[in-house]
């Protein structure tokens, strides 16, 4: 099978910068190697092995690093699993699944039975919104609820404005190298400016065969076959998955959600304060969850 890193170099910085990201967190951690039928898989877990299971599932071109970096303090109150997402700049296998298929869905529940867990609430971020909502169409049997941020799979935004906005200053990054390029491209998805994604994405752009396949969106009959309590944080200024026009149809479709916020000055990526509110409601909802079952003990 053909890398999707261009070279080895290329390779060898991109993750040469997942590790520095991971020393920064300065964390205790160890590195998972789970076989699956699409390939191997590299999971960073921290946190008592003795906690309830969390499962974190990071955004396109992102690594599990930056999912711990997100939510740091989940660790405290779970085990938590960070993986690396199959054919994204990280450390699993470079398998390209199929998003229109139940391959995501297949691989997150062989994933879940190796780890020998149940009852598993799951966190992600954009694409990971489409990992883990493909894990409830394929087997829900083990999850016990889901938190969505600024999720693909549910609606999609106007593809023009996605083109000149995103796209273009990408491909001319790509082009030319010039770093303006890729701070057009975080102006327009990042809430607020993060420095190691300047680097990172730079990387990526120039060293990492991206897969431009429009994202789908999930069918209402599946949406509605659904039985995982959901939350979804939405952001208002999400040029790729507009924040009202997806929380419109998320109370449309999905029976069971629970929660759906409106973060009314986010775009796509959301800033470290809007991360901290987020990663207090998993906690809070976590924490009154267990002492609920505590009492009726």
């Amino acid at each position: 099978m053909t890398s999707l890193f261009k070279t080895e170099k290329g390779k060898a910085e991109i993750l040469s910068l997942y590790d520095q990201k991971l020393d920064e967190l300065n964390i205790e951690f160890e590195y998972l190697k789970i076989d699956s039928t699409f390939g191997e898989t590299n999971i960073i877990a921290t946190g008592k092995s003795s906690n309830p299971p969390i499962i974190l599932v990071h955004g396109s071109n992102g690594c599990a690093p930056i999912a711990l970096e997100t939510y740091p303090n989940l660790s405290k109150n779970f085990r938590v699993y960070a993986i690396d997402v199959l054919a994204q700049p990280n450390k699993s296998a470079e398998t390209r699944l199929n998003m229109k298929d139940d391959s995501y869905g297949k691989w997150i529940n062989e994933i879940i039975d190796s780890l020998k867990i149940e009852n598993v609430i799951m966190a992600g971020f954009s694409f990971g919104g489409l990992v883990i909502l493909k894990t409830l169409e394929f087997d829900e049997s083990k999850i016990k609820e889901v938190y969505l941020s600024a999720p693909a799979y549910i609606v999609n935004g106007n593809p023009l404005k996605a083109l000149f906005k995103i796209f273009i200053p990408m491909k001319r990054f790509m082009k030319t190298e010039k770093v303006k390029y890729v701070e057009k491209f975080l102006s327009e998805v990042f809430t607020e400016r993060d420095e190691f994604a300047v680097k990172y994405l730079s990387k990526v752009f120039l060293h990492f065969k991206m897969d431009f396949t429009p994202v789908p969106i999930i069918n209402k009959i599946k949406a509605k076959s659904i039985k995982t309590p959901i939350t979804i944080f939405a952001g208002k200024n999400d040029i790729l998955f507009p924040g009202n026009k997806m929380i419109k149809r998320a109370i449309k479709i999905f029976p069971t959600l629970k929660t759906i916020k409106l973060i009314e000055d986010s775009k796509h990526v959301q800033n470290k304060i809007q991360n901290e509110l987020i990663e207090k409601n998993i906690l809070e909802n976590n924490v009154l969850q267990q002492s609920t079952v505590v009492k009726n003990k």
